[in-house]
């Protein structure tokens, strides 16, 4: 079922957080439906595990046949790999950074994506949704080259894509967090890898301070709940190191240990994401 996070009389935001993390073979992810009035926009919809779940949820609370967007921060697997599939089932456009334009076809059978594709050039800009807008915020190299966010004026919700991101079940997912300091062990492997750099992150909360921000909803993990969060948040992110900050010859070099193809371990992602040494 998904989780309501914003309704009015009008518009209404909702979050599915448990449709692909059951055998924890696949990393936990969010998906999100924007509805105003008669109009609606799904938000990283993800790939086939989470397609039927999300579809038949959406029957609850919108028509498909009348979406009109399906959002896509960036290009990912987990976030439009059943693009098929939704361009099939409903008449929505494709919205995303020009940057992946030429490479969603690949999610695709032949000519689906043909004058379905809204391509957004790096500065962003404002999306028609009813009565409202959409605002599509740069987030380029967090982590993704194109790279976008979604801000809904209305709700005053930030879909923050890869930023603000923890590492967490379904069921945490669901409950916002209210306490950030013990929050930040979820959170701070994945951001010190897969952002790019400080430089970015800096630039990036500049710009957001601008916004009235009442909750930050990443598309791995809990959202970020309430002033003082969002704050602390903003604060940890600007003075982080992370990306190529941590990297330096010793991890460019010719390798030397032996791939076992039948010994296959798997690390928790955590463990991966650790800075050279």
């Amino acid at each position: 079922m998904p989780i309501e996070l914003y309704r009015d009389r009008n518009h209404a935001c909702y979050m599915f957080t448990d449709l692909v993390d059951e055998d924890g073979q696949a990393v936990q992810a969010n998906q999100f439906l924007i509805v105003d009035d008669d109009t609606g926009a799904v938000i990283d919809p993800g790939g086939n595990l989470a397609y039927n779940e999300v579809y038949m949820g959406m029957l609850k609370h919108f028509p498909p046949q009348k979406l009109s967007y399906v959002l896509a921060s960036h290009a990912d697997p987990d976030i439009i790999a059943a693009l098929d599939r939704w361009l099939s089932s409903t008449k929505a456009l494709l919205v995303i950074s020009r940057v992946w334009e030429r490479f969603v076809p690949h999610f695709t059978k032949a000519g689906k994506t043909e004058n379905r594709v809204i391509s957004v050039a790096d500065a962003g800009g404002r999306l028609p949704l009813g009565r409202h807008e959409i605002w599509l915020i740069p987030a380029h190299f967090m982590h993704s080259e194109g790279n976008f966010q979604f801000y809904d004026p209305v709700s005053r919700i930030l879909f923050s894509g890869d930023l603000g991101v923890s590492m967490t079940t379904g069921a945490q997912a669901a409950r916002p967090v209210t306490d950030f300091k013990s929050h930040l062990p979820l959170m701070e492997g994945f951001h010190r890898r897969y952002m790019v750099s400080n430089k970015i992150l800096r630039l990036w909360v500049s710009m957001v301070r601008r916004l009235d921000i009442a909750m930050i909803v990443p598309q791995h993990g809990a959202p970020l709940l309430g002033a003082k969060v969002i704050s602390e948040f903003l604060d940890w992110i600007e003075n982080l190191s992370c990306g190529i900050d941590l990297f330096d010859e010793r991890a460019y070099q010719v390798p030397t240990a032996t791939i076992d193809p039948v010994v296959r371990p798997s690390l928790p992602m955590l463990q991966t994401l650790r800075k050279p040494n």
